[in-house]
């Protein structure tokens, strides 16, 4: 008789299976609210200093060579340690970060580009500094100037973007 009448008592049931997939769809989207960032205006940032980057790599760093064909092995350890670090942290790493959202990467490109900074001060150390056998370095070239600074201002960037969580 409870089926004819309309009676609230056969839709609980069905009542309460909505309320507890509103309270999944709530604490899924929580979840992925925790898990991601917003960039806003930053993020427009790290792209321009991403693509510095790549230009920087186009550009001399060694000795004419442009970066790309450092990061191949064609100049001394210490630039082709700063090509491959900011390579992966400053380039692939960024991209994949902007592209995910994810909170936990930007922590990553951070500690990341705070290392590929430090490398690329020390590569253009490296090219200021006499060798072993006495003779100066030729010098930074522009190209390993550009990415150093772009390192910098990415790692900068993405500190502050993993402490803005905090």
């Amino acid at each position: 008789m409870n089926d004819e009448t309309g009676s609230k008592h056969p839709q609980q049931p069905e009542d309460r299976g909505d309320l507890d997939q509103l309270a999944a769809d709530v604490d899924a989207t929580l979840g992925r609210t925790v898990r991601t960032v917003e960039f806003g205006r930053r993020g427009f940032t790290i792209a321009v200093f991403v693509f510095a980057l790549l230009v920087g790599f186009v550009l001399p760093w060694v000795d004419g060579s442009p970066g790309w064909q450092v990061l191949l092995g064609e100049a001394g350890a210490i630039p082709q340690l700063f090509a491959a670090t900011s390579g992966f942290f400053g380039v692939l790493v960024s991209a994949i970060t902007l592209a995910t959202r994810r909170w936990w990467l930007t922590w990553v490109c951070a500690v990341g580009g705070w290392f590929a900074f430090v490398d690329g001060i020390l590569a253009v150390w490296s090219q200021q500094s006499s060798g072993i056998s006495g003779v100066a370095g030729a010098g930074p070239g522009i190209g390993l100037v550009i990415a150093s600074i772009a390192m910098a201002v990415l790692a900068f960037q993405w500190m502050k973007l993993a402490w803005s969580r905090h």
